[in-house]
């Protein structure tokens, strides 16, 4: 069952595509057959055409269209239906054609190849300069309908939005590189003279922190006072986004005539005028079909989380290998180069696992077979909840990592936690925040830069693979010198030739089914989960996400109108489920913000040193706040000269010739306990996420109560136009 525009007496409904056949007795050929008498008894007027020039191909070409009697039906049901009754657009009208859900099955046993819509090529042209490229336009909805225009009326928004995100992020930025050569921080790093314990075992030998200069700065643009306040701002962002969207929505959808669309109820309709004796689809719900896709989501989720625990064991062995590179470069940067390489290698594991999604696909839809959804709108609304965890675990499963356990689960010297049999990788004295910041950094600029490219150019590479065809045809229908396929008159029926090179123009096109406009909205919903969740440790999320924005609706827009087929225009009145997954994301947002910042990065130490133990804190005014603070995260340790794998108690020191090092944790040098300041620090941590999340949270609710869903004039206008409705009614 599909919804589309009323299609004038020129055009077709959809084409229907098969192999061609004479084999009679051929299993195939009776189940197209049969098919198409089935739709014959609909009244569906069916047109065959073949050329000989194009029958090296073996296909056959079916142009179906609907009789009027069945639109007319399907106005009128609106009419008195329960939440669709307020649609009666004269313009626009919307139009059902169900050729039998049998036609999946039979797509499926290749009986039938495929089957589109036409692209309009008149109306397209127009459509296309003026309204498609923009993002203020939307009156394509008429060729696309409101499903399309509400994406593009969404990611407009969103990317307006994003505008004011951007310009903070960006001060924040600037705020760090004001200060950038004043921090006491960076100064007591790159004048350090601290020997620091071996990073690995074997492998590497004791280093200078003072080698780490460089990345302590970059630790200091990231991690600083400005990104919790941005962090906040970005919390209530997300709310006051989401509550202005449905204002925004409100506004189109009431212009529209489709404020109260049911979608389930507009798919029962079209049920009815295809075929009037159907029964109800009633709900059903197991406890044993739930508990089985229960199962098997876990299944996925953990098979993902294995992956993470590869892409900790090749960072965790990357950096000792690079350690002793003959490349100075390299060996004098092992950690940094470490962490782009399990960037890059996760950015692969990304497209490794979207690329296997068909098979996810199938097994998802095995477990809609075993859900049994009783329409459409369910089935979507259950394919994109599960779709939208998978990705999304396999994109943050690493990110949550670092933010949340690395350096912090990987014991003390003598006693250090393995993986694979390698330790686990600590974090720099500067902080961990610098390597989610790279993870992120990369994972953001590769995704959307290369999918970009990849998902214009593969569907133009494809078209322009088929252009011989293309020309052939031209050529041929060149021959055709009738004035009626030449004018734009929509009464006169043009000449096959005319037709079928039409016909193929659309068959060589990407194609599209149901769910390709999900995969737009995936990738704009994970885009928007990276600029919320991780934003603290990112600032310039928000200006990489504009960039790519601004560019996006352009090119969606050119591959929806010249590069893949024409997506059957549907009716409806919002996002559908992507609300509900845009709200979990907001507030996930403000719990992995607010542990970001008081478990990850060094905000709360710093206070804590600042106020506690810092020379301020005694009194004293000759020197800065925070001066001493590194040597002060810093605990000592004593190894065995020669042997990096071994590490002695103070009291066994004079038993051996030792060397002193130091190491990232507050533990006590006699028998590395975890000393009282680990404590405080911890107490505070955890003090500062509750009122962090407390404030935000409350923030949230006020903004959320203080922005109505829809504008008053919407509501008035509303009013208006059912009592002018009823009013007519009594006429």
């Amino acid at each position: 069952m599909f919804a589309f525009e009323q299609p004038v007496q020129k055009t077709f409904d959809y084409v229907l595509v098969a192999d061609k056949l004479d084999d009679v007795m051929d299993r195939k050929y009776q189940k197209q057959d049969e098919f198409l008498k089935e739709l014959k008894k609909k009244k569906i007027s069916i047109k065959v055409s073949f050329l000989t020039r194009i029958e090296h191909d073996g296909k056959l070409f079916y142009g179906l269209r609907a009789p009027n009697d069945i639109f007319e039906d399907y106005q009128y049901l609106l009419k008195v239906s329960d939440s669709c009754n307020w649609c009666h657009d004269e313009k626009g009208l919307t139009q059902c054609v169900s050729f039998s859900e049998k036609l999946d099955d039979l797509m499926m046993e290749d009986v039938f190849e495929t089957m589109f819509c036409l692209h309009e090529v008149t109306y397209l042209s127009s459509c296309f300069c003026e309204e498609c490229l923009f993002i203020t336009c939307f009156s394509c909805r008429c060729y696309f309908g409101e499903k399309v225009a509400l994406y593009y009326l969404w990611l407009g928004w969103y990317t307006k939005l994003l505008v004011p995100a951007s310009v903070l992020g960006i001060v924040v930025f600037l705020y760090a590189l004001a200060f950038f050569n004043t921090s006491p921080l960076i100064d007591e790093v790159c004048n350090s003279n601290i020997t620091m314990c071996p990073p690995c075992e074997k492998r590497c030998d004791i280093w200078n922190l003072s080698d780490t200069c460089s990345y302590a700065k970059v630790s200091h643009l990231f991690d600083n006072e400005g990104t919790v306040a941005f962090a906040m701002f970005m919390a209530i962002w997300a709310t006051l986004f989401l509550e202005l969207w449905k204002r925004h929505r409100a506004k189109y959808v009431s212009k529209w005539k489709v404020f109260d669309w049911c979608d389930e109820e507009e798919e029962m309709i079209m049920k009815i005028v295809n075929d009037p004796d159907c029964q109800l689809k009633e709900f059903t719900h197991s406890y044993k079909r739930s508990a089985l896709v229960l199962i098997l989501v876990t299944v996925m989720l953990m098979v993902i989380i294995g992956i993470t625990h590869f892409l900790v064991v090749v960072r965790v062995i990357a950096a000792p290998l690079m350690s002793e590179s003959k490349w100075e470069f390299m060996s004098e940067h092992s950690k940094t180069l470490a962490v782009l390489l399990g960037a890059v290698v996760h950015y692969v594991t990304i497209q490794i696992m979207t690329k296997v999604r068909l098979t996810v696909v199938v097994t998802v839809v095995c477990l809609f077979s075993s859900e049994k959804p009783n329409s459409f709108a369910a089935r979507e609304r259950s394919f994109t909840i599960k779709m939208f965890t998978f990705q999304f675990f396999t994109l943050f499963s690493s990110l949550f990592y670092i933010a949340f356990f690395l350096g912090r689960i990987n014991g003390h010297p003598g006693n250090y936690v393995r993986l694979a049999g390698y330790r686990l990788e600590e974090c720099h004295p500067s902080g961990c925040l610098t390597d989610l910041f790279i993870q992120m950094a990369v994972i953001m600029l590769l995704k959307q830069t290369i999918n970009n490219i990849l998902e214009f150019s593969v569907p133009w590479v494809k078209g322009f693979v088929r252009k011989k065809t293309a020309k052939r045809l031209k050529r041929n229908c060149g021959r055709c010198y009738r004035k009626a396929c030449r004018d734009n008159r929509k009464d006169i029926e043009p000449c096959d030739t005319c037709k079928i090179r039409n016909w193929l123009r659309n068959y060589h096109l990407g194609n599209t089914d149901a769910f390709s406009l999900f995969n737009e909205f995936l990738e704009m919903v994970i885009q928007f989960s990276f600029t919320t969740i991780f934003v603290a440790a990112f600032p310039l999320a928000p200006l990489l996400a504009l960039i790519n924005n601004i560019l996006e609706i352009r090119l969606d827009a050119i591959k929806m109108v010249r590069l893949e087929r024409r997506l059957i225009p549907r009716k409806t009145n919002d996002i559908g489920v992507w609300t509900k997954i845009l709200e979990a994301v907001g507030v996930m947002a403000v719990i992995a913000n607010g542990l970001v910042i008081g478990i990850s990065s060094d905000f709360i130490p710093r206070l804590v040193y600042r106020y506690h133990y810092g020379p301020c804190a005694n009194g004293s005014t000759s020197s800065h706040c925070m001066q001493g603070y590194i040597n002060d995260t810093l605990s000592i340790a004593y190894m065995r000269q020669g042997r990096q794998d071994e590490f002695v108690l103070p009291r066994e020191r004079n038993l051996f010739n030792v060397t002193q090092c130091s190491y990232r944790d507050y533990r006590d040098a006699e028998d590395y306990s975890l000393t009282p300041k680990f404590w405080l620090v911890l107490a505070m941590r955890f003090a500062f996420v509750i009122l962090f999340e407390h404030v935000v949270v409350l923030c949230k609710f006020v903004a959320a109560w203080f922005v109505p869903h829809s504008a008053t004039s919407v509501k008035n206008k509303r009013m208006k136009d059912k009592l002018e409705r009823l009013k007519d009614e009594l006429k």
